[in-house]
């Protein structure tokens, strides 16, 4: 009796044995990769920062990818072209009288016609694109959702719609894509594992970003400083700032990262220093004291914003400024912050 007691001891035990070593093993694989959350509203550049992580680290865009987007470019030109001409009547901007008939044909066209892209059709986009009117109906573009990069498509017009078209890196970059559920890459630095992963950032998307922040080593949020004018394409009664504050305000004080440090990247700089020129920062965030076209206090009053509701003692927030379609800036941007994110994750796993 004794020794089939003793004989399911040592059994027990070698089980238990066991399970700890896969237990063991398994927090020893978990703590090689880096997981790396990036978070915004929607429009803040996140996906565009994903793209030059396949640029950069990885093998670049594939022909399937390639394909995709071939589509979508050409569909958001002709789709955000329609909604630029109707907005000539919103803003009651005119046309040259030569143009309105041109006009008219466009916003009668139907999906099928755009889809095909005949010669006629893209005939009548350049026109218009020439007309001094729908240029300035572009320059107010934040009054009608209109992507900051749709001037880009129109002026490259000609090669986008050529029979042998293949999107350059660039165009890719260019092509927005919301993005719905979750996309990660993964890829090698140095010899570590990294796992990026990126949720939707409209409003309809945000209830899906809790399962995914087990194990995180550190968060990075996106905001598009270039947004202080604008307002939600889900609800025009809100400023797209007021918005992206609010919503990291309540990520960076979520239970999962009140102790985390934390990133934050003030994206669409570029976009932001041209805007500051033209549209005062004043006229939306009247506690700002400075000059309308000083960059450097406007950056530091947004920056300061987002700081101070997500600031406490038991964290570091690291905010860093980038322009999301300049893929040098971002080589630069991603070596601070694999020092930072790798300085936590040696901390987090410096016991295995």
């Amino acid at each position: 009796m004794g020794n089939k007691k003793n004989k399911q001891k040592k059994k027990d035990s070698k089980k238990n044995e066991i399970l700890e070593k896969q237990i063991e093993n398994d927090k020893k694989k978990e703590g090689k990769e880096v997981k790396l959350l990036i978070l915004g509203t929607g429009e803040s550049g996140k996906s565009t920062f994903v793209k030059q992580i396949q640029l950069i680290f990885k093998s670049g865009f594939d022909q399937k990818t390639k394909e995709l987007y071939k589509e979508t470019i050409r569909h958001n030109l002709i789709k955000d072209t329609k909604i630029l001409v109707t907005g000539m009547g919103t803003l009651e901007i005119d046309f040259e009288p030569e143009n309105m008939i041109l006009a008219r044909e466009l916003l009668r066209s139907e999906e099928k016609e755009c889809t095909e892209q005949t010669e006629e059709l893209n005939n009548t986009i350049e026109t218009l694109w020439e007309d001094p009117g729908l240029k300035e109906c572009f320059e107010a573009r934040s009054l009608l959702q209109i992507p900051d990069t749709h001037g880009y498509y129109l002026d490259n017009l000609k090669r986008i719609t050529q029979e042998n078209y293949e999107p350059t890196d660039q165009d890719i970059l260019y092509c927005r894509i919301p993005t719905t559920g979750v996309n990660s890459i993964d890829f090698e630095v140095e010899g570590n594992s990294w796992l990026i992963v990126d949720v939707g950032g409209q409003r309809s998307e945000r209830r899906k970003w809790i399962h995914h922040f087990g194990d995180v080593t550190m968060i990075a949020y996106v905001v598009a400083l270039s947004e202080y004018d604008q307002k939600l394409f889900e609800d025009e009664a809100i400023n797209r700032m007021v918005e992206s504050i609010s919503l990291f305000e309540s990520t960076a004080n979520n239970e999962f990262f009140e102790e985390m440090n934390c990133i934050i990247m003030f994206n669409k700089i570029d976009l932001f220093e041209k805007k500051l020129n033209k549209t005062s920062l004043k006229k939306w965030f009247t506690e700002y004291q400075g000059e309308d076209n000083d960059v450097e206090s406007a950056k530091k009053f947004l920056s300061n914003l987002f700081i101070e509701v997500g600031d406490n003692q038991k964290r570091q927030i690291f905010p860093m400024y980038t322009c999301g379609t300049d893929t040098n800036n971002i080589k630069t941007i991603f070596e601070s912050i694999q020092k930072i994110v790798m300085e936590a994750h040696e901390k987090k796993y410096k016991n295995l």
